[in-house]
């Protein structure tokens, strides 16, 4: 008797959870409203996602358009240890928008040294990439406009963690240059 409780306990937790699924909500090029639970073609407008199904603990999720905004367009800083205040504005800018980005240390890091100066031309920080889209010292409505451009939110949602960097794997750090006067909003990665 005990055995057959436990496997229907076990058979209703399994369907419980397989009643779980993602519901996307779009508009094609023509107007008409979709439903459906695969995410929709790149072209749709006004996409949203919802979670439906009950027995799921709740994770903090990142909206529909900025999974797609990061899959598209990935944001790259590349920054140094001495960088400073243009850095530290770039990273609040990046954090405060709720904007996903991977942090470069093109001081500690020779790899990223080199990636930072075959883009840019020159090892000064901080550096933005967003997806194709390339940018040299920080310029806050030059970075809010490559971001918007790339359908990253203006403001983090209130339930949304602050974003911060992920570092990249760490490799030989970068020998020490001497130091230059970077230009305004920039500085030499050392």
């Amino acid at each position: 008797m005990q055995s057959r409780l436990i496997a229907g306990a076990l058979l209703l937790a399994a369907l419980a959870a397989h009643a779980q699924t993602n519901v996307y909500r779009w508009v094609d090029k023509e107007g008409k409203v979709h439903f459906s639970d695969t995410p929709p073609p790149e072209e749709a407008k006004s996409v949203s996602q919802k979670r439906m199904g009950g027995g799921y603990e709740e994770q903090s999720q990142l909206p529909y358009a900025t999974q797609m905004a990061m899959k598209r367009n990935p944001v790259t800083l590349y920054v140094a240890n001495d960088c400073g205040t243009p850095c530290d504005r770039g990273r609040e800018m990046l954090s405060t928008r709720g904007v996903p980005f991977s942090v470069r240390n093109a001081q500690t890091n020779n790899a990223d040294k080199e990636a930072l100066v075959k883009l840019a031309g020159t090892p000064e920080v901080p550096f933005l990439v967003v997806g194709e889209n390339k940018l040299k010292g920080y310029d806050e409505d030059a970075w809010s406009s490559a971001l918007d451009s790339a359908g990253y939110p203006k403001t983090r949602l209130p339930s949304q963690p602050p974003s911060e960097g992920k570092p990249a794997p760490s490799s030989a750090p970068a020998p020490k240059a001497p130091p230059g006067a970077p230009p305004s909003g920039s500085a030499p990665a050392q």
